[in-house]
């Protein structure tokens, strides 16, 4: 069963806006086992040009799903996230129930689609090209540097204070993330 939170930045979220959010994010339940249980997180949001944001973020075991969608209407940037992350369970469903069963994992949450067929091509994950890299200890902001002098999307690095592997990358909304390595001691 899903439980759907919603939150709202710049917007007062509205019974029904509320229940809106409820009914799309919900029909996702049809490819939930009946005995799961998870909490969707809604976050709506409304920039100062007019544009809205509908975000939804269901942590699950074994897997995260998340999708996000920006258009000048609240309602449709919902309807898009909704089905963005329809699509990402239907594309993803097979191949993780498969590999769950190959190492074992008990309780993943997906139903068998019926609607499935073995005429869809399988997504393959082949590695295509190997690189190596020598991490140079630096800072974040020579790292941005670093990785807008390649026209790159992320870099790789090594923190010069903890000797951390650090990847900094460019977000969707331009501005930069950073991801820091939590080595398991």
């Amino acid at each position: 069963m899903l439980d759907v939170q919603t939150r709202g930045e710049n917007i007062a979220v509205t019974d029904a806006l509320r229940d809106y959010v409820e009914k799309k994010v919900t029909k996702l339940e049809r490819y939930l086992e009946p005995n799961v249980s998870a909490v969707a997180h809604a976050n709506l949001r409304v920039y100062p040009d007019k544009t809205a944001k509908a975000e939804v973020t269901i942590p699950l075991p074994y897997l995260t799903l998340r999708a996000e969608e920006t258009s000048g209407d609240l309602y449709k940037s919902i309807d898009t996230m909704s089905d963005r992350l329809e699509r990402q369970i239907r594309k993803y469903k097979t191949k993780v129930n498969r590999k769950s069963r190959e190492k074992g994992y008990k309780g993943l949450d997906f139903r068998p689609d019926e609607e499935a067929t073995s005429e869809q091509p399988e997504a393959r994950f082949d590695v295509v090209r190997t690189k190596s890299l020598q991490l140079k200890p630096m800072d974040n902001e020579e790292a941005i540097l670093q990785m807008d002098l390649l026209g790159h999307d992320f870099f790789i690095y090594q923190d010069a204070e903890t000797n951390d592997v650090n990847i900094v990358y460019r977000r969707n909304d331009g501005r930069y993330g950073l991801l820091q390595a939590d080595a398991n001691d």
